[in-house]
């Protein structure tokens, strides 16, 4: 027992993975930019606005001039696959803060030795979390152009989107990587 067990490497790429993935899933989450809607006929060239699942906002490009909190004339945020990320994405955050707490007690962090069975819940806790924030991503991505928006404007996706895909993405990663710790245990039998 002179010689402890040295931490995995598939754990630590699961808690590299997963810090990252909810840091951008947190932005995601946050910032009012799932879909941009520009050329918006009677309005100004360089106006765009920008739809998130929680907030709306306007922006002239030119002058940068910024304004949050647009009322929603066309019921936006009414819409289904609005509403599921608006329940989806809070849920797999903080089901992600709850798996990287699980995490760090399961990886050696002050201990002797890795627990290989705490950091494998921890990762299926993490891959749950993951599916959960790429359910509402999917859904909104697929009824993109579905959504309510001014006649004969312009949709492209918004950076939030890109931006909850990609955490989700090493939230998912990072879970498979911390779940293979569950091997650990069959080979300690």
């Amino acid at each position: 027992h002179l010689l402890s067990m040295r931490t995995p490497t598939a754990m630590i790429v699961g808690l590299v993975l997963c810090p990252c993935g909810i840091l951008l899933t947190l932005t995601g989450t946050l910032a009012p930019n799932w879909r941009q809607v520009s050329l918006i006929p009677n309005q100004p060239i360089d106006f765009v606005l920008e739809q998130g699942i929680w907030d709306l906002c306007s922006e002239r490009q030119s002058s940068h001039q910024r304004s949050c909190g647009q009322a929603d004339e066309l019921g936006y945020f009414e819409q289904m696959p609005v509403r599921v990320a608006q329940g989806l994405m809070p849920t797999s955050l903080v089901l992600t803060l709850v798996g990287l707490v699980v995490a760090t007690l399961g990886v050696r962090c002050w201990q002797e030795e890795p627990r290989p069975v705490l950091a494998g819940v921890a990762g299926l806790v993490l891959l749950l979390s993951g599916l959960l924030s790429l359910v509402p991503a999917s859904w909104y991505t697929h009824d993109l152009w579905a959504l309510p928006a001014p006649d004969g404007s312009t949709l492209v996706v918004g950076y939030s989107l890109v931006l909850s895909y990609l955490g989700s993405c090493l939230e998912i990663l990072g879970g498979l990587a911390l779940a293979l710790s569950f091997h650990l245990c069959c080979k300690e039998l």
